[in-house]
């Protein structure tokens, strides 16, 4: 997981163009759906030791009108007439899972993810799939009965990726 992390009075030159991508993303979510979800840190205080399957007070809506102004995050929920915010003391962007974690000020133990709702990874089940090497450099899987055909390119950190996940 890599993050773009941003953080309240953190001097390091990286800060302000972080938080401007931040910026651009929670913006980015005017009327979509996303996944609010909130959890009591660990004892690392690393997000990934959490459990972020559903809970019973997560929430999904459609997110209107995502802001920010100077450190405080603000949003509404449709239908809903009262704005809700929170200033941040840290931001940490997954743009490859489109996650948003956000750590506000006044709580220091809890950490809130944004979730791009939309954001669901297909997945396909060959069946009695074919299996060649092309060229030492692409796997391919297919299978003939449904027409489905998936290419992979192979390269040496990914061959070792997949070495050290084989059963000896």
């Amino acid at each position: 997981m890599q993050f773009i992390t941003w953080q309240s009075g953190n001097s390091n030159p990286e800060m302000g163009e972080n938080f401007e991508t931040i910026r651009q993303w929670w913006r980015n979510l005017n009327g979509k759906e996303i996944t609010l979800r909130q959890r009591i840190l660990s004892e690392t205080g690393d997000v990934r030791d959490l459990d972020w399957e559903p809970q019973r007070f997560d929430e999904t809506f459609a997110i209107a009108n995502p802001d920010i102004r100077g450190i405080t995050l603000y949003w509404s929920k449709p239908g809903m007439s009262d704005e809700r915010n929170t200033t941040v003391r840290q931001l940490q962007l997954d743009p490859k899972r489109q996650q948003l974690y956000i750590y506000p000020q006044s709580q220091p133990t809890l950490v809130m993810q944004m979730e791009l709702a939309a954001l669901k990874y297909q997945t396909l089940t060959l069946k009695e799939p074919e299996i060649f090497v092309e060229d030492n450099q692409m796997l391919i899987l297919r299978d003939t009965t449904r027409l489905i055909e998936v290419k992979l390119k192979l390269d040496s950190a990914l061959i070792s990726s997949l070495k050290e996940q084989l059963p000896d």
